[in-house]
């Protein structure tokens, strides 16, 4: 399997993941959020501030299946990197409220490397230039 196709499988499940992680979060808030970490949950009405969260998700799964579907792999791979520091900052804030370490490092740490890993990988696919054609040799001057 080419280098362009593991990163392919990477990313598509990288997106849907996403997409799910944030349809989860904008129709059921009160049962999807249990598991990020955060040891206190807001009282009162906090499920709007859960499904700003999902909103959130859900978008940047459309920007990585957008940029997978139109081929625009480079920036696919920067856009990649980038959104690895939404579950890096995710897992800043379960570790600053004293949540779970095992929820701020397994989950939040360990997807926004696979996501910074696959977007360098996708970086390292797309920085292979094709070689040159060779120039075509000069005819022959007529004597």
């Amino acid at each position: 399997m080419s280098l362009k196709n593991v990163n392919t499988v990477l990313a598509t499940a990288g997106a849907l993941f996403v997409l799910y992680l944030g349809l989860s979060f904008i129709l059921t808030p009160e049962t999807s959020t249990p598991g990020v970490g955060l040891p206190n949950w807001p009282a009162g009405d906090g499920d709007g501030f859960l499904i700003m969260k999902g909103i959130r998700e859900f978008s940047m799964g459309l920007v990585i299946g957008i940029l997978l579907v139109t081929g625009h792999r480079r920036a696919l791979g920067w856009v990649l990197l980038m959104e690895a520091v939404a579950p890096f900052g995710d897992m800043i804030n379960v570790l600053a409220h004293h949540g779970s370490l095992a929820a701020a490092f397994g989950i939040h740490g360990l997807t926004s490397a696979l996501i910074a890993i696959t977007g360098l990988l996708i970086l390292r696919e797309t920085s292979k230039a094709p070689a040159p054609a060779p120039a075509p040799a000069p005819a022959a001057q007529p004597a």
